[in-house]
């Protein structure tokens, strides 16, 4: 008798966007493998192709937009059966997405993402579109989405993503976070730890902490620990070597963390600052609680308590009424804070936000040249912060490794966003650390030799 062969349901998953996203698609991917489904790495040739979208600002949600129209061209074709879409360009839009593009089969809202299985079954037989959302008030409370354990990694094994909170509290006039991720959610405690040693039993050796404003954490209650407690209990997990903090509002760094990050050799000293700008009216219009004087005492106390910290900072350039001497300022700011590394952004008018209806909305071309001018600055200050660290002795962690070609980074450069240490003579494995000197430079990268 010969036995029937069982024709398996294959799943294509694209995932776009942050971290947080990452963590989401790192999820539902966890809970596809655990189900009769099969993950293939040809997301043109699947019957279900999952998207998980950004769409919080107008790049992000071109490049989703982009990658929806790619997969419906490919069910056209014959190539793909189903096209789904999750993820913040999903809960955005909703059900808006099918006029957008023609050919979604699903649109999932963030609140459904522990239903991708059963959804993805649904949609293999369903005659119809379907959308999965809930109402604003609902998924705004569903504590469920905070629990991101158990999760199949597209990072590599030996640094990942923590995420420990959810939503966003600040109202910042030109973000559209709160409206799609809802207000401010610690996770709880336990279950941010049970996940850390998960990861680290797996064979993370980097946390990297995540969140829509990390500083946050606990605040949003009064039976919660914060981020101090929360980072004091890592530095207790085994084998864990880094843990970095990224996503710090500058308004919620105090001295009790600072002190915490100084005395705990697991944490590493690097701090990641959104500040967006430093003029004053700025800041107001913006609705950012700092001021300038905050910013620079901080980025001076941070300096002094921690040494050899390196500072990360993000920037919005061209906000509305941005004139040519508040954009000085932010560009002389710049030149004195001297940032271990910067991202600028060209300010996108997004509907629905308070900034949007400003007036002043600065022409394209200008915002442009105004970016060029901050990174032609940055990229002067990176430069000489890398020849100044020629001789230098540093401890890499090896991302990658094959025949003594190896990259990794030291304590000063995150993943993915920052610069890396290309390795010279290196005989370790991808996840392990190395002895290494600084020999050279090559643009933003540091050349180093294996001790």
């Amino acid at each position: 008798m010969t036995r029937k062969l069982q024709k398996y349901i294959t799943v294509g998953f694209v995932s776009l966007g942050c971290p947080k996203n990452t963590v989401d698609s790192e999820r539902m991917l966890a809970q596809i493998a655990q189900a009769d489904l099969l993950i293939t790495n040809e997301p043109d040739n699947a019957d279900v192709v999952v998207i998980n979208t950004c769409g919080f600002i107008a790049p992000a949600k071109a490049e989703s937009i982009e990658m929806i129209t790619r997969a419906v061209r490919c069910k056209k074709r014959g190539w793909v059966k189903k096209v789904i879409v999750a993820g913040c360009l999903a809960e955005r839009m909703g059900d808006q997405l099918f006029s957008e593009v023609d050919g979604i089969d699903a649109v999932i809202g963030l609140d459904k993402r522990d239903s991708i299985v059963r959804i993805i079954k649904e949609t293999i037989s369903a005659e119809a579109p379907a959308a999965y959302l809930s109402s604003h008030r609902k998924r705004h409370s569903d504590i469920r989405l905070l629990d991101d354990r158990t999760r199949l990694l597209i990072t590599p094994s030996h640094w990942t993503y923590l995420r420990i909170s959810e939503g966003c509290n600040h109202r910042c006039s030109f973000c559209t976070i709160p409206s799609i991720r809802g207000p401010f959610r610690s996770k709880p405690l336990d279950i941010v730890l049970d996940e850390a040693n998960e990861l680290v039993s797996a064979g993370a050796v980097e946390l990297n902490l995540i969140a829509q404003d990390t500083a946050n954490y606990g605040r949003d209650s009064n039976d919660m620990p914060g981020l101090t407690t929360l980072l004091t209990e890592l530095v207790k997990v085994e084998t864990l070597a880094w843990i970095r903090l990224m996503y710090l509002y500058p308004a919620g760094i105090d001295e009790n963390l600072i002190e915490t990050v100084a005395a705990n050799q697991k944490i590493v000293n690097y701090f990641d600052i959104p500040i967006q700008h430093v003029n004053n009216r700025i800041l107001k219009a913006m609705r950012r609680p700092e001021s300038t004087e905050q910013i620079r005492r901080l980025i001076d106390n941070l300096r002094t308590a921690v040494p050899d910290v390196t500072l990360r900072t993000t920037l919005i350039i061209g906000f509305p009424g941005e004139t040519n001497e508040e954009f000085a300022q932010l560009l002389d700011f710049v030149k004195w804070a001297k940032f271990d590394a910067l991202g600028c952004f060209a300010y996108c008018r997004e509907p629905g936000t308070g900034a949007a209806e400003l007036p002043g909305q600065i022409p394209e071309h200008i915002k442009q040249q105004r970016v060029e001018e901050i990174m032609l600055a940055q990229q002067e200050i990176a430069f000489a912060g890398n020849t100044q660290r020629i001789g230098d002795k540093l401890a890499c962690l090896v991302d990658f490794a094959d025949n003594n070609t190896a990259n990794g980074r030291y304590y000063g450069q995150a993943p993915e966003i920052d610069s890396i240490c290309i390795i010279k003579n290196c005989s370790a494995k991808a996840g392990e650390f190395v002895e290494t000197k600084v020999v050279a430079t090559k643009d933003y990268d540091l050349i180093v030799e294996q001790l």
